[in-house]
């Protein structure tokens, strides 16, 4: 079952965040190839970001010299999503379940944290929310270059639909992930309507 929306201009991905964690201070270059436009960046994006990492996840930008605590993007495509298996949740049980299983792949408190803050307010007034977190059809329209190339990326992007009632698919199964080195983490989402 895959999902997307007839109009290209109406769907977003929503609040993708990276966050870039170096052994060492390092200069960092990150470059995204989207299949859709860029509508809203933190810090400015041109033609790529360049900033300066720290081991704690601190940032600062190349071109403003301000700092940051991750890179933020948005942007409007027509992707479409794998909805074959993931999880049905009811609206109040939202918050419980993005802890336990962000937590499970591999986010930090920090970032489940404030992917929790973003998503679940729009999530828990609906009756249920169909989730599917996204592989290769969110990796392969999104697709993310960093110089120097990190020893670990994990990307957390969640699609989900609100429905009025339960439906019944497979489970997901999800993996941990293990961060070594220099890590990349990112994490975002999208609503199916």
């Amino acid at each position: 079952m895959y999902f997307a929306r007839e109009d290209p201009t109406q769907i977003e991905l929503a609040k993708p965040v990276i966050y870039l964690y170096p052994e060492t201070k390092t200069e960092i270059e990150v470059k995204l190839d989207l299949d859709g436009q860029l509508s809203f960046t933190y810090p400015k994006y041109d033609n790529g970001w360049r900033v300066t990492a720290y081991p704690d996840g601190t940032l600062v930008d190349g071109s403003d010299g301000r700092e940051y605590s991750y890179l933020f993007w948005e942007s409007d495509g027509n992707p479409a999503f794998d909805m074959s298996c993931g999880f049905v949740v009811a609206g109040g049980d939202t918050v419980e379940f993005l802890r336990e299983k962000l937590a499970f792949m591999g986010l930090l408190p920090k970032e489940y944290n404030e992917f929790i803050v973003y998503w679940a307010p729009m999530m828990e007034a609906n009756a249920y929310n169909l989730i599917a977190f996204q592989g290769e059809s969110y990796t392969d329209t999104a697709r993310l270059e960093v110089v120097p190339a990190p020893d670990s990326m994990l990307r957390v992007f969640m699609a989900y639909k609100p429905l009025d009632n339960p439906v019944a698919l497979p489970e997901q199964k999800l993996e941990t992930f293990e961060r070594s080195g220099f890590a990349v983490i990112e994490w975002g989402g999208a609503v199916i309507r």
